[in-house]
Formats: C-alpha cells, sequence, structure tokens
C-alpha cells in the first residue's frame, strides 16, 4: 500500500515560495518548505521560531492600563496599605500567584495572598472580600482570574476596597467595575498578542514594575530622523514619540524643498516642547537648515554618541548602516525604516542599562520565566508569538541555571532529567504534579512549595504533591471506568454532537481531566458534572472548532460563575437547576456546528532517504517547543531499508525499535506499542514508506537522535 492510499496529504510548494525565506532569513530549502506549508510565511511570525532572546517579547506598557496600575501598587507601597493578591487553583493561577506575590514582597508591600481550596468556587469569592476587609484591606490584585467576577467586585467596591483585574479569560459581554482591568481579550487593550496565560499577564504586571524603578519610568523623548530621497527630489521627515519604550505617536512627512513651507507641516507642532533625540544631530541639523533657513532653530540631542557607549558596535554608523545591522528590522522586510531601527537599539539600549544598575531584576527574571513556560503550557496556549519565547527561555533557564527553589525538589521527586528537559517533560510529568494539589482541593500547596524560603519545607511539600499526584491518578482511573458507558450513552440524547456525565462520587478537581478524556474518546465536546452540598460543578472540554464560552453564555443566568477559555471552561450551579442545565443543554445540542473530522495526515515535508542526516535534526531546535497550533513535526521519507528490529518492554514486549539504513547513516526509531507486526508486515530487509517524529534519545549521558514512527507501509 503506497502513502497515497493511506491520506499522507505533502501540499505542494514552489521554488517561488521557499527561496524567498532562504535568502532573507538563512534557512535551509527544507525548513523553508515546512515553513510554507504550515502558512508561516510573514517575518513577524517567523521571528518566533528563529529567535530566542527575551528582547523579543511584547512590552508590558503596550497594555493600555499598565501604567494605572503600576502606579496604583507603587501607591499602596507609599501608604502602607494592605494589598491581597487572589489567584486560581491551577498551575496558571498558582504560578501567575508566586510571580506577583514575590516581587510585591520584594518591594515591601504589606501583600497576602488567597486561593479557591476545598468547597470554593471559581474566581474571587464573596467570603475572601469579607475576610479581607476585616483586615481593614484596601486593594486586591486578581491573577489568572476576575474578568468574570462582576458580583464579587461590586461587593469590593461597596466595601471600598478597590479590585485590580489581571486576567486571560474571555470576557463576558459586561465587564466588572473594577478600577484597572489588564486582560489582553478584552476590547482596546492595546495589547497585540492575546493568547498569553493568566502568568504571562501576572509576569507582564512585574516586568513593568521593575521598569517603574528606573529612570527611564514615564520619560517622554522624541526620535527624529531626515533621510533625503535624491531621485524625487525630496526628505521624508519621521518621528516618534516613546514613553515606557512604547510607541505613544508617530508622524510621517514628505517634504519638497522650495515648496513645502514649515508652516505647512505638522512637524513644528509634533515637536514642540518635545526632548528631541536624532541619531547623527549634527547631519540632521544641517538638513533642517538647508530645507528650512538658518533662523529656525531645532533642539535636539545626539542619540549615536550616547548608545555607543553602550554598544560600540554602532559607534560612526549612519542610521542606514544601523538598519543593516539590526536583527529585528529583517523581519520586517520592505516596512523596515531607519527611524524604526533607531527606536529598537533605543529600547535595547536603554534596556541594557538596566541590566547592569539592577542585575538583581535579571535573576529575578530568570525564575520567573520558568513559571510563565509551565503556564503556556498547562493551560494550552498557542504556541506561536511571544509563547514561544517564553517556553524556550523557560526550559532554557531550567537547564542553565538549575530549577528554581520549589520546583528543584519537584523535580528531584520526579526523577526529571534537566539536561534533556523538553517541553513534553513539563507538560506531562511536572504540570500534572503541581496540578494535582489543586485538584485535590489544596491549592495552597504548590503555591507554598514555589515560594517558601525554608528548603526543608520544600522538600516535605514536593513529597506531599507527589503523593497526591498517586492518588489523583487512581481517582481519575476509577472514576473514568464508573461513567464512560453513560456518558456514551447521552450522546444519543444530545444529538451525537455532546457529551455529558453527572456523577456526585466523582472528586470535583478531576472533572476537567475526565471531560479532556471522553473528549477524545468520542471527538465532541464533553462537559463533566458532580455535586456536593447542593451545589454543581462542572468542565466542559470542546474541539472542533466550537467555542465552550460561547455555549455556557448562551444557557443563560443559571450559573453562580462560569467562564474559561474557546475549549476549557469550568462553571457552578446550585443542584435545584440541574434538570434545568441538562434540558437546555439538549435542546441546544441539535443546533451545534463541528467541524468534519477528517482522516487526512497533513506532511510538513517529505525527506529523501540520502537527506536523512543528523544535520536535518535541526528541524527539531527550530519548531521546539511544540503544543496548540504548533503541532510535532510530521515528516516522511520513501523506500528506505529496515536492517534491523528489536522487541522492547520491561513488563512486556509491546514496543518495537526498529534501524534503518540510508546508505550513509543508521538511523535508529522507535515504533511504540507495534511490537505484534513483526514477522506480519514488518520485516528485516525490506524497504518501506515511514512516517514520523525526530526526537533525540537521552539515556546515561549519551544523546541518540532516532525517529518515533506514527506509521509504516512497504513501498512498491
Amino acid at each position: 500500500m503506497r502513502a497515497e492510499a493511506l491520506n499522507w496529504v505533502k501540499k505542494p510548494v514552489t521554488k517561488q515560495q521557499i527561496e524567498p525565506l532562504c535568502n532573507s532569513f538563512n534557512i535551509s530549502p527544507l525548513m523553508a518548505s515546512v515553513f510554507v506549508r504550515r502558512g508561516i510565511t510573514e517575518g513577524k511570525d517567523l521571528l518566533y521560531y528563529l529567535e530566542d532572546d527575551m528582547r523579543f517579547q511584547h512590552n508590558p506598557f503596550c497594555f493600555s492600563a499598565m501604567e494605572d496600575a503600576v502606579e496604583r501598587i507603587l501607591q499602596a507601597k507609599e501608604e502602607g496599605e494592605k494589598v491581597l493578591i487572589f489567584g486560581d487553583s491551577d498551575v496558571d493561577g498558582i504560578t501567575s500567584t508566586a510571580i506577583l506575590y514575590e516581587e510585591l514582597s520584594r518591594l515591601g508591600i504589606d501583600v497576602q495572598w488567597r486561593l479557591p481550596l476545598e468547597d470554593d468556587g471559581y474566581g474571587l469569592s464573596i467570603s475572601a472580600i469579607d475576610d479581607f476587609a476585616a483586615q481593614n484591606g484596601t486593594l486586591i490584585i486578581t491573577v489568572d482570574c476576575g474578568i468574570s467576577n462582576n458580583d464579587e467586585i461590586e461587593h469590593a467596591n461597596e466595601l471600598g476596597i478597590e479590585v485590580i483585574i489581571t486576567d486571560h479569560h474571555n470576557p463576558p459581554e459586561v465587564l466588572p467595575q473594577a478600577i484597572i482591568i489588564i486582560d489582553p481579550k478584552i476590547e482596546d487593550s492595546g495589547y497585540s498578542f492575546e493568547g498569553i496565560s493568566g502568568a504571562a499577564v501576572a509576569y507582564k504586571l512585574v516586568s513593568a514594575i521593575r521598569f517603574a524603578l528606573s529612570d527611564f519610568y514615564n520619560a517622554e523623548i522624541c526620535l527624529l530622523e531626515i533621510t533625503e530621497d535624491s531621485q524625487n527630489n525630496c526628505f521624508y521627515a519621521d518621528c516618534l514619540k516613546i514613553r515606557n519604550l512604547v510607541k505613544s505617536k508617530e508622524l510621517h512627512e514628505k517634504i519638497i524643498p522650495g515648496k513645502t513651507s514649515i508652516y505647512d507641516l505638522k512637524l513644528p507642532y509634533f515637536l514642540s516642547g518635545q526632548l528631541i533625540y536624532c541619531w547623527d544631530s549634527k547631519h540632521t541639523l544641517e538638513m533642517l537648515s538647508a530645507l528650512f533657513g538658518s533662523g529656525i532653530e531645532f533642539n535636539v540631542n545626539d542619540l549615536r554618541n550616547e548608545i555607543s557607549k553602550v554598544i560600540p558596535a554602532v559607534k560612526n554608523k549612519t542610521a542606514n548602516q544601523v538598519k543593516a545591522l539590526s536583527q529585528i528590522a529583517k523581519y520586517t522586510g520592505q516596512q523596515a525604516s531607519e527611524i524604526e531601527s533607531i527606536f529598537n537599539l533605543y529600547v535595547t539600549y536603554c534596556k541594557k542599562l538596566i541590566a547592569q544598575k539592577y542585575p538583581q531584576q535579571i535573576a529575578d527574571e530568570q525564575k520567573d520565566i520558568q513559571l510563565v513556560a509551565l503556564a503556556a503550557l498547562a493551560d494550552i496556549m498557542p504556541m506561536k508569538n511571544e509563547n514561544r519565547i517564553f517556553v524556550r527561555n523557560g526550559i532554557s533557564s531550567i537547564k542553565k541555571n538549575r530549577p528554581r527553589p520549589g520546583l528543584a525538589e519537584l523535580f528531584n521527586k520526579l526523577n526529571i532529567n534537566i539536561d534533556a528537559l523538553t517541553s513534553a517533560d513539563l507538560s506531562w510529568n511536572v504540570i500534572p504534579a503541581l496540578n494535582a494539589a489543586g485538584r485535590m482541593g489544596h491549592s495552597d500547596l504548590s503555591l507554598k512549595l514555589l515560594i517558601s524560603t525554608n528548603a526543608k519545607e520544600r522538600e516535605q511539600l514536593a513529597d506531599t504533591i507527589f503523593n497526591m499526584n498517586e492518588e489523583r491518578k487512581e481517582l481519575v482511573s476509577s472514576a473514568y471506568f464508573k461513567i464512560h458507558d453513560s456518558a456514551e450513552q447521552s450522546l444519543a440524547q444530545n444529538s451525537q454532537k455532546l457529551c455529558v456525565s453527572v456523577d456526585q462520587t466523582i472528586n470535583k478537581g478531576v472533572t476537567g481531566i475526565l471531560a479532556a478524556r471522553l473528549m477524545q474518546d468520542f471527538n465532541v465536546p464533553t462537559i463533566a458534572i458532580t455535586y456536593e452540598n447542593e451545589i454543581c460543578t462542572g468542565s466542559m472540554r470542546s474541539c472542533r472548532g466550537f467555542v465552550a464560552t460561547s455555549f455556557l453564555d448562551s444557557l443563560g443566568d443559571i450559573f453562580i460563575n462560569h467562564g474559561g477559555h474557546n475549549f476549557a471552561a469550568g462553571f457552578s450551579f446550585t443542584k435545584d437547576k440541574l434538570d434545568v442545565f441538562l434540558k437546555l443543554v439538549q435542546e441546544k445540542s441539535s443546533s451545534i456546528q463541528l467541524e468534519e473530522e477528517t482522516s487526512i495526515i497533513e506532511v510538513d515535508a517529505e525527506i529523501p532517504m540520502e537527506h536523512l542526516t543528523p544535520e536535518n535534526f535541526e528541524l527539531l531546535d527550530t519548531f521546539e517547543p511544540c503544543g496548540a497550533e504548533s503541532p510535532e513535526l510530521i515528516l516522511m521519507t520513501r523506500e528506505i531499508k529496515l536492517i534491523d528490529t528489536i522487541v522492547l518492554g520491561k513488563k512486556e514486549p509491546r514496543h518495537l525499535k526498529l534501524i534503518f539504513d540510508t546508505g550513509k547513516h543508521k538511523i535508529p526509531a522507535m515504533f511504540w506499542g507495534q511490537a505484534e507486526r513483526l514477522r506480519k508486515d514488518i520485516a528485516i530487509g525490506k524497504k518501506y514508506d515511514i512516517l514520523y517524529n525526530m526526537s533525540r534519545n537521552h539515556y546515561n549521558g549519551t544523546i541518540t537522535k532516532q525517529l518515533i514512527i506514527k506509521e509504516l507501509v512497504p513501498s512498491e
């Protein structure tokens, strides 16, 4: 059977599509073909696959409300206010709380934290507000929650407690009346990428607070660059106003000598009262004088001399030469301009100065980014844009600087090989363990593990969390076995488009895991509900393009609270509304529109056997981390000869290790769970067409490049 018969589809790409990427970004034709097939062809998207530097993340002050949040927190510090950080109980909420709590503690703020425990529902609670009010608390900051807590925040307002919301969940139609909301998903947030985790939002707030300690905080300058277009006998004036290293306003004007009067331009009004910097002030003043005469004075400062003290490579370079050197400019293509390159260089210059003056901030950032990486993977954030920077740097920090306190003890308990650490290790081993405490109603244990300054306490907490994770596995296994059949029967009641499970004996902490497993089994959106003390608690996991939060919104005003993401949401309501809920779900299920299933396997690239070399494993590094919206590479090679097989498996021999011969190299491969196929349709000496992922196996200090076979068929 040929690969085509198995629906292995490789989209055609042309030389005209590939060559520009190879030339512009210095990548191989193989890598360029993968990018083209995945629709990643714009420089602004390629940037996050080809670069690792943290300077490519978005500025926290891109959030339109960030400066207000920083000012309110600094006010709380100055006035000695009590501050409460309220987080969520999952990994994203725990890491968010840890990041913000540690920074506010460093600042000397009277800060405490609280998470939902035991019978608490999702999000900020009335009881938490009342308890804080009893302590004369005045400011609550939510992390990874709050955007749906309209009633609770209204209650806080009535008690004279102000609330800052930092969240990343889908907002309701009517936003809570918090004094400040920082959520990339709200309208006019100002932030260019809405797919970040709650921990990333908290990290952005912390980064902004750290920046506020520098001399550049709230400083306003204006960059001015005049360029000559001799071909068209004109000049261009480009101006950028900058505040907190973010472009606040910009002006681009064309000036025709002898025809354009300075009084006809917006330029003098734009520059009025500004602290003006030019790359080469002498050259700029000469051009301005030539254009408008010496009677009009411009007070400009020279930027090149200042920056070259910190970045010597730009000394004596023209603005055009700086543009050619710019790493960011190559990703903006024809849109790149001299003023843009100067702006990027100025930002780098400022950050270098801050790093020199505040070296501890760099160390603290390295600890924070490990948690941001965990949160991005735990909340299944899209693995694109700055999330790739976060996860790569988080893993790099763990390897280079070793795990931060708390993670170090847990890694040791879980026997994690730090040197071989990948995003998959975090997703499948570390994150479930951290989540286990929250699922068992004790999310405070995971938070204490991350923020404790006592090594002995961290060891004890890691041990407790490890045991809770083992208990969680047993709960999931027994509950899944118990509800599977009834869940399957619910499909008929819900038009075969929705699966619903209701069982009082389920631990409410595992409803999300159960919903996810049932969704994978039946490939439809799934709801898992349990109840205790007359309160029903549920989780929804969705797929095939169906938005979970929109569906819950459509059920009307029956919830105590509800919210979440497009494909993962949670809710609660009083038990007397359970029948109403189930009836509404059944009625609406018939109109659910699900994307069609497909058996097609999209192949990222076909690698000829002779090119299946160790060098081409660089593809792994470019596309790692994999995750939502950036799956593992699926590659294909035809007519490769199988020269050896080994059956593996400690308890039972279920797996195959295969050795293929490319002519120049012997390539090992693993074919999981397929040992029974040996001598049926897999035989030594035959040639096969193979579908696979690339992988590196770390064992006893040795790194082996290998393939993970997805499927193979005899070649014709």
